[in-house]
């Protein structure tokens, strides 16, 4: 009796509530805009809400808090795809950057309740006081919750398969994610057992992060090419991007090309308007396609009076005077660099003068007139794939879709050029291109993912963590 006695001792001087008066002041003011002194308490296992209203209250922050964190991890692993999302020149002609006043939208939304739930909440429950949350803080978490499930929806509708990048980042952050969470939730198991007797415990063992490997295992790193060039050092689709790229140690480069009277060019955008000063030169035919500009038209365009950058004056006048590249020029480069490349190449409209011979034509550029290697060039366009074949059978023939592997080998395909949320397809000798990655996490993924690695090690140690957390909140509800 003596032994027991002195344990519930300790466990009354540890559970000993002290009277924090200014600090209990300052909570329910900032929570409930409630400036006189509270002496009012819970007991625990009582309810913390002395209203339905106030229950109500407290499962919808629970819920905007929710759907705010998903909003702002999604959108924040986003970024990757930024410059597609900003660039809705069809609908506003010009260049916004919606994606980063989204984010910081989110972000402060994301602010503002935590500081409400983590900070206020759960410091006046470990008090034992009673949740009252203001009125004006109920019209927040209404406008916080409207706003994550409006801008979950938009998104989902206009841009869904950005869901498919969510999940390739917990193959990235699931380890720390996972130890996060047991953590916090052991953490929170001492304040929260004062008020429930229940908690809900979940063990997400679906996740699997192919980068918790022997570092001896891992494999060289993939090459990288240059998208359009290097377009956040140089203007896109230009000769100096494509320099960039190859004064990065970009081992290949990548273009989009055009042809209208003869001589293929690159760009990217089906119209002028985004990279050139086509409204100020032909303001009558800024919506005209580009394959319907001659070449002596192209010539009088300025390719780089757009771009900024934080680049030295010189650096900025040179990007300033760039002019739409030839693909002649674009491969030339590519020659005397030995650089690989690859590019999509754009079909004409109909009655356009090369509408049935542009693919002929392009092959003509490659091997008469320029003088780089038939190996260098990754072949992607599709059309007319056997004849280009037997035409020039050192062309690398690479395929921009998933296909079966024996439809792979009977067109002579070597390479596969996917987007990056296909990062784990993998194909025996057929090597793999993944666009666009410019984060480093997806570079990391893509890397890990080159090198065969089993999920059991990880699992065993997300289990035992798991164990111990459940012990140890446990022990933590048993105490209480």
């Amino acid at each position: 009796q003596l032994q027991f006695g002195r344990l519930y001792a300790v466990r009354a001087k540890v559970l000993r509530r002290y009277k924090h008066h200014s600090l209990l002041w300052c909570l329910n003011g900032l929570y409930g805009c409630r400036w006189r002194r509270q002496e009012s308490r819970t007991q625990p296992g009582d309810c913390c809400c002395n209203k339905q209203c106030e229950g109500v209250s407290s499962a919808l922050l629970v819920a905007a808090f929710c759907l705010t964190l998903v909003f702002l991890y999604f959108w924040a692993h986003a970024k990757n795809d930024y410059n597609d999302f900003d660039f809705n020149f069809g609908n506003l002609g010009f260049w916004f950057p919606w994606s980063v006043v989204l984010l910081v939208v989110t972000a402060a939304f994301f602010t503002y309740i935590s500081v409400l739930m983590q900070l206020l909440a759960l410091c006046l429950l470990s008090e034992g006081q009673e949740l009252y949350l203001h009125w004006g803080h109920k019209v927040g978490v209404l406008v916080t919750l409207t706003f994550s499930i409006v801008a979950t929806a938009v998104l989902t509708d206009l841009w869904g398969e950005e869901w498919e990048t969510l999940l390739l980042s917990f193959q990235i952050t699931a380890p720390y994610l996972h130890v996060g969470g047991v953590l916090l939730m052991t953490v929170l198991a001492w304040p929260i057992a004062l008020h429930f007797c229940r908690l809900k415990y979940l063990l997400p063992l679906g996740l699997y992060s192919p980068c918790i490997k022997d570092k001896r295992t891992l494999g060289p790193a993939p090459a990288l090419i240059g998208h359009r060039g290097a377009p956040m050092l140089a203007p896109e689709n230009t000769l100096m991007s494509f320099e960039k790229a190859v004064e990065a140690g970009s081992e290949g480069l990548e273009t989009d090309v055009t042809i209208f009277d003869g001589v293929p060019f690159l760009m990217h955008d089906r119209t002028l308007r985004r990279t050139t000063d086509v409204r100020e030169v032909f303001p009558n035919r800024t919506k005209t396609s580009a394959a319907m500009f001659t070449w002596a038209e192209l010539q009088r365009l300025n390719a780089g009076g757009w771009f900024l950058s934080s680049l030295g004056a010189e650096e900025r006048q040179r990007a300033a005077n760039q002019s739409v590249c030839s693909l002649l020029d674009f491969l030339q480069l590519a020659a005397r660099t030995h650089k690989l490349v690859i590019f999509d190449l754009y079909r004409p409209p109909r009655g356009h003068p090369y509408s049935m011979s542009w693919i002929q034509r392009t092959l003509e550029v490659i091997q008469n007139e320029s003088s780089i290697l038939s190996s260098q060039v990754l072949w992607l366009p599709s059309d007319l794939r056997s004849l280009v074949q037997e035409t020039d059978p050192e062309l690398q023939q690479t395929s921009g879709s998933r296909l079966p592997l024996e439809v792979l080998q009977r067109n002579h395909i070597v390479k596969v050029n996917l987007r990056y949320s296909d990062v784990e397809y993998s194909s025996v000798n057929i090597s793999t291109n993944l666009y666009v990655i410019s984060q480093p996490w997806l570079y990391s993924l893509a890397w890990c993912c080159g090198v065969h690695s089993s999920p059991d090690d990880y699992n065993l140690m997300w289990i035992l963590t798991d164990v111990l957390s459940v012990v140890l909140i446990t022990i933590t509800f048993t105490f209480h």
